[in-house]
């Protein structure tokens, strides 16, 4: 079952015209073509006609019974079918906006199982506008662009170590690199082992939960070097695949939730 919501459904019926049964200028044979083509599945399938025998219905139940990696693939497929045959010569701004919308929708599917929505409360919550551009920039392309994923996430932690000193009153001399950002970031917050107290129950696993939480900027900024943008690579060096880049922005997105919470609760 995708998590497509109410609100993304609108725009997306809206955007493939499907008020009236329609999917687009598909005929039920053109339209089972273009989806045995994108997504792999068979849209005439009699699971696809719970809500009836219409293509609109029939997207409609192919959008509750899937998961959102599919989903996010038919939605992909139909904008880049939209933007190859446009059904006018000329489109408003109206639409241009609509379909920049749905791209947003079809990116957070394609996206997998990195939960944006605690990072974006705390963007919101801090009026972070640039921090806001890079959860938006990490969205969009950990499916389609994982090295620039892996490249903004390691730029999240940056920017939210920077803005949490800056908050605090705290600045470092020159040009930081991000484990020195993080150092000072996890010290200025409390959350170095040295802050645990050793009769504390779980001491231990907590001082170890601490100095694995100090390695997460360090390991993407190398990660960063070896596969991300920002530095020029061999030109037959391998790229990373999305579930990589996954696992770089969930760890980042994790991190920076977890020390903008930590700022918030202990902010004097």
């Amino acid at each position: 079952m995708s998590s497509l919501t109410i609100n993304e459904r609108g725009y997306l019926e809206k955007l493939f015209h499907m008020d009236s049964g329609y999917v687009l200028t598909f005929s039920d044979t053109t339209f089972g073509h273009f989806m045995a083509d994108a997504v792999g599945i068979d849209i005439h399938n009699h699971k696809y006609q719970s809500q009836g025998s219409s293509k609109a219905k029939k997207l409609r139940a192919f959008w509750t019974l899937e998961p959102d990696h599919l989903a996010g693939k038919a939605v992909t497929a139909l904008i880049e079918y939209i933007e190859a045959h446009p059904l006018s010569d000329e489109i408003s701004s109206e639409q241009n906006k609509l379909i920049e919308t749905c791209k947003s929708i079809g990116h957070r599917l394609l996206a997998g199982k990195v939960n944006f929505d605690p990072l974006k409360q705390t963007a919101a919550a801090f009026e972070a506008r640039h921090l806001a551009e890079q959860i938006r920039r990490m969205e969009q392309c950990v499916q389609s662009d994982p090295a620039l994923a892996i490249g903004t996430a390691k730029e999240l932690i940056e920017t939210c170590c920077k803005t949490i000193l800056a908050q605090r009153g705290k600045s470092l001399p020159g040009k930081p690199d991000i484990p020195e950002l993080t150092k000072a970031t996890l010290k200025e917050l409390k959350l170095v082992p040295d802050a645990v107290e050793d009769s504390a129950r779980g001491s231990d696993i907590i001082k170890r939960l601490l100095q694995n939480l100090g390695t997460i900027g360090n390991n993407l900024a190398e990660l960063r070097g070896l596969y991300g943008t920002g530095h020029g690579k061999l030109a037959h060096t391998e790229t990373l695949t999305p579930r990589h880049a996954r696992l770089a922005v969930g760890a980042a997105s994790t991190l920076t939730t977890f020390l903008f919470d930590t700022h918030r609760e202990t902010a004097s």
